[in-house]
């Protein structure tokens, strides 16, 4: 059997589907297009409406062929652990929509595991579904001996969508590694839980629509998925154990080596790390290039819970300081030819992975102090289950290290507590993301359904503005009728239509719809369905039905003013590029007639300067009048012209390129104009964070920048005659009278301390008789602060230890203060209870210790009967 690397099998495998004429599709995003689904973690997930029907291949082809790449991590723990399980994974597949079925596919997968491959063929074997029998004779036909094919029941060999809807029997090809890696049981065979018979391919036979009654009803066109682990086949054909020793892995762990100096496979515990950090760090640079950053729910925290344990495992290792980075190279080199985000976005990648690196070490400090404080805490000789999952969930420390840093401690940990607290997230987690197996569950609903029935609807909107246009369908609060009546509401889909719908940021259309006796007001455009363009309307006079011919015609001046916004958006992000650097990708926006927002992927707030540099670099491309066109070609070809590919965005086979003559070219699919002048200028109105890595520019144009303008200009001139000086002085004049203001306000305040100085001077004339010297009085205008100082100024300058009770009045707001020496409150004095006693006349209340308390009110008048009462509590007779 010869070698081959993972580079040969990934391109063996397109090739020969090709030849079999398969179309050769790109991977899509790991951010999959269907809500239900967190992470793409299977190759059907891009192909949902070709099984649907509801897209078609052109001919000559007759199915695609895929090697999508995948993240995984609902066994999260598990990763490293077995040669088998990782979070980042390619699947290679091949995908029929009706064009060819079990005997080709079956035919096909035997064809190129003995000829392209060379496995052995009597080292292969076969699992069907209990009942299927005809696949049994389709392996059997192609020589395969029966002794060799195993029936496994619904659990291993049935696929279904959910409880209803598409499914099928699987049949799985396993390769035999030898009697060395099985478990020694005479009735070892494929389905066995050890890892003698390796499974590496999964054929699913599409051809039933299961019934709410378990009936099994006969899709009229019968479907192929299919899925061929990369790694697993890579392991069987470079003759290793283990996914961690082919050859893409074996050069991450190399990286490991190399920075920690240990060796794979000389202590377990060390080889469990590496294989950990080698696995997460292609997680990591592929959920970032897709447009995932570092969050704490969703995908977000997927990505920030890989990143964090790897870098938990470099510090167990004795990595000092980031290291990551040295691995999101490695992957780069290693994987960038076939996919090439990766390369696009490899300085934004490292620039997150080092400050999510950089933040999380201050984690790691906080994750230590919280378990050493329990630890302290502790009572017994074990740690709760609970307080490990808070370290594991919140700190990101694995249980191991948790054990490992216990255990020298003396101290055990609960871990079926643990177990329990991880199995409640894991029900939370199944609650927010579906299995990509249940995928193709998601297309319920009215509009699905109105898209498998119609088909897409024709966008006309980038060439015309008004268009006759065929009612295809109506829908009202999520289910379908008939006719829509005069002040009703609710969705018209059409053949065609010239309305733009929501997405890439740029808001819907709205506009009219008209034709004898009917008038309908379009409020805004949805696409609920990858294809389906739905206008929400009110039905102002007459009634609309399904056939009816209606004159659509957007409000022209309003996309007018969204057409200049959104090409606005394309010329600030070049600039940010310009003055940032090129780390700065677009991470969403928002276009609407009066404003646009810009996210954008930086790891500091700008400067004034740099806002202002933005925002000149802008207005100059603006104002050079640069023609802007937009043209549709392969994702492909883009890629190879240097087009930017928006950051988070999903393309298809065919994109639409924005290209700004002489400033950038982007895909987008929006609507523009055709020269920058018409942008009129742009006006940056502010710069904001929005999380971690994360920055956010609002901006106006055209009309509004000029309001925007006006407004500044009016309130300036409102500032110039209040201070009566020309217009472009007053911010001196104002910086003038701060400093003037502020010069008063000193010595206003030095006058008052002076007069609170003399004060206690005339007060230390006037010394009651407490059993210790006591001064009542009040301070007139003064604050709390003032109120203090007097305290220490009398107790300097008293002739005997002792107390006082004073008031004062702070703008109205009355104040009281009581405060002893120790020897006045060993005499009997207590602060606390005079304040008690005395601050109801004020209306307030406060409090404090024996040596000092104080209070405010709400009626400054009650003072001096606070101060009266504080002499008759205290003064002795």
């Amino acid at each position: 059997m010869e070698y081959l690397s993972t580079a040969d099998i990934r391109e063996k495998y397109l090739r020969f589907f090709e030849a079999k004429g398969c179309k050769r599709m790109p991977s899509s995003s790991l951010i999959p297009d269907d809500p239900s689904l967190l992470l793409t973690s299977a190759g059907m997930v891009q192909f949902k409406p070709y099984f649907l029907q509801q897209k078609h291949l052109e001919a000559p082809y007759v199915g695609t062929t895929t090697a999508q790449k995948c993240v995984r991590t609902n066994d999260i723990d598990i990763i490293g652990t077995t040669g088998r399980h990782l979070s980042f994974f390619e699947m290679l597949g091949n995908f029929s929509f009706g064009d060819y079925f079990k005997e080709e596919m079956c035919a096909w997968a035997l064809e190129f595991s003995t000829e392209v491959l060379g496995l052995p063929v009597e080292r292969l074997y076969f699992t069907v579904y209990v009942d299927d029998d005809e696949t049994i004779e389709i392996w059997k036909s192609l020589g395969i001996p029966e002794e060799r094919i195993s029936r496994l029941g619904e659990e291993d060999n049935f696929w279904r969508a959910g409880p209803t809807g598409p499914c099928g029997p699987c049949s799985e090809l396993y390769y035999d590694q030898g009697p060395e890696f099985g478990c020694g049981s005479p009735d070892c065979a494929p389905g066995c839980d050890c890892d003698r018979y390796l499974e590496y391919w999964n054929l699913v036979f599409t051809q039933f629509d299961g019934q709410e009654d378990g009936t099994l009803v006969p899709l009229p066109k019968k479907n192929i998925d299919t899925g061929m682990g990369l790694e697993r086949i890579a392991a069987i054909m470079q003759g290793v154990q283990s996914n961690y020793e082919i050859d893409l892995m074996r050069d991450l762990l190399a990286v490991g080596e190399r920075l920690t100096g240990k060796t794979y496979g000389d202590d377990p515990a060390d080889d469990l790390s590496l294989r950990i950090i080698a696995d997460h760090s292609r997680s990591v640079t592929f959920m970032i290039s897709d447009g995932i950053l570092p969050a704490n729910e969703g995908r977000g925290y997927v990505l920030r819970r890989l990143l964090r344990r790897a870098v938990m495992k470099g510090h167990l290792l004795g990595i000092e300081g980031a290291f990551l980075n040295e691995y999101i190279d490695k992957v780069v080199e290693l994987m960038g030819d076939v996919y090439p985000e990766i390369v696009e976005n490899r300085e934004l990648t490292r620039r997150v992975v080092l400050s999510e690196e950089e933040r999380f070490g201050s984690t790691l400090r906080q994750g230590q102090a919280y378990l050493d404080e329990a630890l302290a805490e502790l009572s017994g000789t074990e740690l709760s289950g609970e307080t490990a999952f808070t370290l594991h969930d919140t700190y990101g420390f694995p249980i191991e290290v948790t054990e490992e840093i216990t255990g020298a401690r003396g101290i055990s940990v609960d871990l079926e507590g643990f177990e329990r607290s991880m199995a409640e997230q894991k029900a939370r987690a199944r609650a927010n993301a579906k299995d990509a197996d249940k995928a193709w569950s998601t297309y319920g609903g009215v509009m699905s359904e109105i898209l498998e029935e119609v088909g897409p609807t024709e966008f006309l909107g980038y060439m015309k503005d008004s268009a006759e246009v065929t009612v295809l369908a109506l829908a009202q609060n999520g289910e379908r009728v008939s006719e829509l009546a005069a002040g009703e509401t609710g969705e018209i889909i059409c053949d065609k239509t010239p309305f733009y719908a929501e997405k890439g940021g740029q808001v819907g259309d709205q506009g009219t719809m008209d034709a004898p006796d009917v008038l309908v007001l379009v409020s805004d455009t949805q696409e609920p369905e990858k294809g389906l363009i739905a206008h929400s309307v009110t039905i102002e006079e007459g009634a609309v039905h399904a056939g009816d011919v209606l004159h659509a015609a957007i409000d022209v001046p309003r996309r007018e003013r969204i057409r200049r916004n959104h090409t606005a958006t394309h010329i600030l992000h070049w600039a940010l590029r310009q003055v940032l650097g090129e780390h700065v990708k677009q991470a969403g926006s928002y276009v609407a007639p009066n404003r646009l927002r810009f996210d954008f992927t930086h790891f500091e707030g700008m400067s004034a300067e740099q806002i202002a540099e933005v925002e000149r670099l802008s207005n100059e491309k603006i104002m050079e009048n640069h023609a802007v066109r937009a043209y549709e070609t392969s994702i492909t070809s883009a890629r190879e012209a240097g087009v930017i590919a928006l950051f988070g965005e999903k393309y298809g086979e065919f994109v639409r390129v924005l290209d700004i003559e002489g400033v950038s070219q982007e895909l987008c699919g929006g609507t523009h104009v055709s020269a920058t002048s018409e942008i009129g200028f742009v006006k940056i109105t502010s710069e904001s964070s929005v999380g971690a890595n994360l920055r956010r520019i609002e901006a106006i144009t055209s009309f509004d920048a000029l309001a925007y303008m006006n407004k500044v200009e009016a309130e300036l001139e409102e500032a110039a005659a209040a201070l009566r000086v020309p217009l472009f002085d007053v911010s001196e004049r104002t910086a003038a009278n701060i400093k003037t203001m502020k010069e008063l306000a000193d010595k206003r305040k030095h006058n008052k301390q002076a007069a609170a100085d003399g004060e206690v001077l005339s007060m230390l004339e006037n010394v009651l008789d407490a059993g210790y010297p006591l001064i009542v009085a009040n301070m007139g205008s003064i604050d709390a602060g003032g109120l203090r100082n007097a305290w220490d100024i009398v107790r300097a300058r008293m002739d005997a230890p002792g107390a006082v009770v004073l008031a004062g009045d702070n703008d109205g707001t009355p104040i009281l203060l009581a405060a002893g020496t120790p020897e006045a409150v060993d005499a009997g004095f207590d602060a606390g209870a005079v304040i008690k006693a005395i601050s109801p006349s004020i209306k307030g209340g406060g409090g404090g210790k024996a040596a000092m308390a104080q209070a405010g009110g709400k009626d400054a008048s009650g003072l001096e009967a606070a101060l009266e009462a504080a002499r008759a509590m205290l003064v002795k007779a």
